[in-house]
């Protein structure tokens, strides 16, 4: 059934707005991005009474006075898309809080309904809420209910409907902000009656207290829509506000959000709370930080909850990876069988099969990280780990809710940047955002494991867990130094205040962690599959095309045929000559390619780092998908395709070879932890950033660090390794 009205969520985070949108929707919704906005757009649908209802979740925010992104979209949504109703989720353990966003859905004059939820933590509390009283105060029906269980869903429904079909328009409320601010109101008046195209857009009043907060949207649309008039208003407000400096010492937005919250005081004092406590009382959550956040042994527990996440992400999701393994192994064999041998067999094996089977490899690591990872953010511990890493973050510059994309993308071991970087969306600071989505490829995926792992085990197997932990120490510490650099340059600002509510500990819902697990799973195959598939078949051509003239591939042949004539006798050494003579077409093949003609032009500049040209072929793969960097690697050096995770043979033909040793591995460690990102990663920062520009920026800076790095590894190891 076509939805017959729309209904938008708003409320503070950790209010419950999301568990209330999952309950009304279930399966029926998607998530995308608001148009040119990073921010997460969420919709669904439900059905009550026989109407369809279109429910719109817009982002959690304290305020709608545009300070984020976050605040932007949720004001920009109820002025420009006017929906029938908006639903204000409001926590009942901290209503006081809640209601001051709830005071300005009023002021702004948008059909609202109140959603009490968590009315049963806040009995536990010892609060007591008259639903009743609160909703004649307000002028608006307000709804207990219990999201999470689905308690009074149902009658607030019913109000959503009653309001919807009501005709009435509700009026903006007026609220006292005192006899200074309410005169300057008043003066200002008559120019904003004249600013008409914007009065038609937003309530008379309603635009004043905004330019007298100096909103930054609404000061820019008044100047560039009547210049002379919003220089006259604006000059009001910068009046107003250097009397309230010299008179109290304070700007017009604290005296605004003074009344505000003066006038919820007088609300809820009004019979509405009612409270039963003993002193001294400390809820569960206040038991329960006092020891999960404590100086000592909060960032230990935090080590062990995130040892223990990737200790039950990667045992859990091996049988599913393995399964996937000998799925895509079943099917390349399949092919292998049913096409012949040529160009095209070659492109569906190599470019195809396996391209597809390298990013489809990873879901089950990526959806079991999720689920993990969505049971911390909705039992509400997430939030205290970015309480407890805030202080280091911001001497970095950086926020403390950057610390979730950092062990998203490998912080730990494993991950994927992909993820990590959609995750920095949660960061309020624009410049905080841009600079964690910039440093969080830094950190060791899981793609980027197998080649630690081969060339860690090559030439440091004896002290193998030491050189893993320390590339582990070694990719935190250079992300949050890049951060400190690209803060204190490209992306100068101040930092944000830690701001943040630590929400009290619940138990989650498994409908809530399916659904979140799914939403984001299905955008990681989404965006990383089709990508990865092209990439894939690209590098298959690059080292394919141009084939071998027809006189060299014809003197290969010919050596094939004079090796099974002369030594038809010998079965052994018949065997190691054709595969003496595969090998060197196979090295001629490859130096005769694009991808070989590239690696050997770029090893006049790679040379001073130690790296030789088919190492140069694998790193250009890398810039494809980490994943293939091995595999690359391989047939490179005339091993065919090598299985990252058994790459043996090819680990003792490194160890071996003469152009490498534990100098020259270093430094290619080092290039491979830092340059550029794979290229759905790449993608990944361009639609979050909302520009190629930074996609750019992060190709060339972390390419020309990462060389930089291993020319210095390179050129002094060198000299301490010949001594």
């Amino acid at each position: 059934m076509e939805p017959v009205l729309t209904i938008a969520l708003a409320g503070n985070p950790n209010a419950g707005k999301t568990t209330l949108f999952n309950h009304l929707t279930g399966a029926r919704q998607h998530v995308g991005n608001y148009p040119g906005i990073t921010v997460e757009q969420k919709e669904g649908c439900c059905l009550h009474q026989g109407k369809g209802v279109r429910v719109v979740d817009l982002p959690g925010t304290y305020s709608l006075t545009a300070y984020s992104v976050e605040e932007l979209v949720a004001r920009d949504f109820l002025i420009n898309q006017r929906p029938d109703v908006v639903v204000d989720v409001v926590d009942a353990s901290n209503l006081e809080r809640n209601l001051y966003l709830s005071c300005q859905f009023l002021e702004l004059g948008v059909p609202l309904v109140i959603a009490l939820n968590m009315i049963d933590v806040a009995e536990k509390r010892g609060v007591t809420i008259d639903a009743s009283a609160l909703s004649v105060r307000l002028g608006v029906p307000v709804v207990p209910i219990i999201a999470r269980s689905g308690k009074g869903v149902d009658q607030l429904l019913d109000a959503v409907l009653t309001v919807a079909t009501t005709n009435l328009q509700p009026q903006p409320v007026f609220l006292s902000y005192g006899a200074d601010l309410n005169q300057a109101l008043d003066d200002m008046m008559p120019d904003l009656a004249a600013c008409v195209e914007l009065t038609a857009v937003y309530p008379q009043r309603w635009l004043g207290v905004k330019l007298l907060e100096n909103d930054e949207q609404i000061v820019g649309k008044t100047l560039e829509t009547y210049p002379e008039v919003g220089r006259r208003l604006i000059a009001r407000g910068e009046t107003i506000g250097q009397h309230l400096q010299q008179t109290l010492g304070v700007y017009p937005e604290a005296v605004i959000a003074d009344h505000r919250y003066g006038y919820i005081k007088s609300i809820t004092h009004q019979g509405v709370v009612t409270r039963k406590f003993v002193a001294d009382r400390l809820y569960t959550s206040d038991k329960i930080d006092k020891v999960v956040t404590h100086r000592l042994l909060g960032p230990l527990i935090m080590a062990g909850v995130l040892f223990c996440l990737y200790t039950f992400t990667f045992s859990y999701s091996s049988v599913p990876v393995e399964w996937l393994a000998r799925l895509f192994a079943l099917i390349s064999k399949g092919v292998d069988l049913l096409l012949p041998d040529g160009p095209f067999k070659s492109m569906v094996i190599s470019g195809v099969v396996d391209g597809v089977g390298g990013v489809f490899g990873f879901v089950p690591i990526i959806m079991f990280m999720f689920f993990g990872i969505a049971v911390l953010e909705d039992s509400g511990y997430l939030a205290r780990v970015a309480f407890m890493m805030d202080r280091i973050f911001h001497f970095f510059g950086l926020h403390g809710s950057s610390v979730m994309p950092f062990i998203i993308s490998g912080g730990i071991a494993g991950g994927c940047a992909v993820p990590g970087v959609m995750a920095s969306r949660t960061l309020r600071s624009p410049k905080e955002r841009m600079a964690t989505l910039l440093t969080v490829p830094f950190m060791n995926c899981g793609a980027k494991l197998p080649i630690l792992t081969l060339l860690i085990g090559a030439f440091f197997s004896a002290h193998q867990a030491r050189y893993m932990f320390l590339s582990t120490l070694a990719a935190w510490f250079i992300a949050l130094c890049i951060a400190k650099i690209l803060r204190l340059t490209v992306l100068r600002g101040a930092s944000t205040p830690f701001v943040m509510e630590l929400p009290p500990y619940r138990f989650p819902t498994l409908k809530g962690l399916v659904i979140h697990t799914w939403e984001r799973t299905w955008q990681y195959m989404k965006k990383a599959g089709t990508v990865i598939l092209g990439i894939s078949i690209l590098v298959w051509a690059m080292m394919t095309y141009p084939q071998l003239p027809e006189t060299r591939a014809s003197h290969y042949e010919s050596l094939r045929q004079e090796a099974l004539r002369t030594m038809a006798e010998d079965e052994a050494g018949q065997t190691a000559a054709l595969a003496r003579i595969k090998t060197e077409e196979a090295q001629e093949r490859l130096r005769h390619s694009l991808g070989g003609r590239i690696g050997i032009a770029m090893e006049k500049v790679s040379q001073y780092a130690g790296i030789d040209w088919r190492t140069n072929i694998a790193l250009i793969g890398g810039f494809a998908a980490k994943e293939v960097i091995v595999s690359t690697l391989g047939t490179a050096y005339s091993l065919g395709q090598v299985d990252p995770k058994e790459a043996t043979s090819l680990k003792e033909r490194l160890s071996k070879d003469p152009d490498w040793n534990p100098v020259v591995a270093l430094a290619v460690l080092a290039f491979i932890m830092f340059y550029s990102p794979c290229f759905v990663t790449v993608i990944c920062i361009a639609k979050e950033s909302g520009s190629w520009k930074w996609a750019a920026f992060s190709i060339l800076f972390n390419t020309l660090f990462a060389f930089t790095l291993a020319v210095a590894i390179y050129q002094i190891g060198a000299l301490l390794y010949l001594r």
